[in-house]
């Protein structure tokens, strides 16, 4: 990361930061991999309350990047009832990307789940050369040979 007077940090989406965190762009080229944030606080707004958990990544007066976490959701189209958690998106700000602001937003999601008693930190990714899958293998996320909307599905074991 690049070397500042603070650290980075979560700050929950309020009526005070939400143009903000709606501003966030990631490069152009990887724009089909990821959601804009405006469309990631409309699904939070639509799911019931405690599913979703959008945060706005700062450092120091710098916004640098958008996460939303999903928490206990029914993975299984039919109700099935196989429930997970996981990173639902991740917007790294064009000018932020590479100082470290990635993982230190799946630490945090990783971080908060497993302070909920969660063993397994779930993430869908597309495949390509502009994808994420390099970044999330990196991490240590492995993938489960599922498809999830023709994405692949990774986890992360948090034990």
């Amino acid at each position: 990361m690049t070397s500042t007077a603070s650290a980075p940090r979560l700050e929950k989406i309020t009526p005070g930061n939400f143009e903000t965190a709606t501003g966030i762009r990631v490069r152009p080229e990887q724009e089909f991999a990821v959601s804009p944030v405006m469309r990631s606080l409309a699904e939070a707004y639509v799911h019931p309350p405690g599913v979703a958990w959008p945060r706005l990544i700062v450092d120091g007066d710098r916004p640098v990047g958008f996460l939303m976490a999903f928490l206990d959701i029914d993975w299984r189209a039919d109700g099935g009832g196989l429930l997970r958690s996981g990173l639902w998106r991740l917007n790294i700000a064009a000018d932020a990307q590479g100082e470290g602001y990635g993982r230190f937003a799946v630490e945090s999601v990783a971080a908060e789940l497993r302070r909920r008693g969660t063993k397994e930190l779930y993430v869908t990714w597309h495949e390509g050369p502009d994808g994420p899958a390099e970044f999330y293998l990196r991490l240590g996320f492995r993938r489960t040979g599922e498809l999830s909307d023709g994405e692949t599905v990774g986890v992360l074991d948090l034990d």
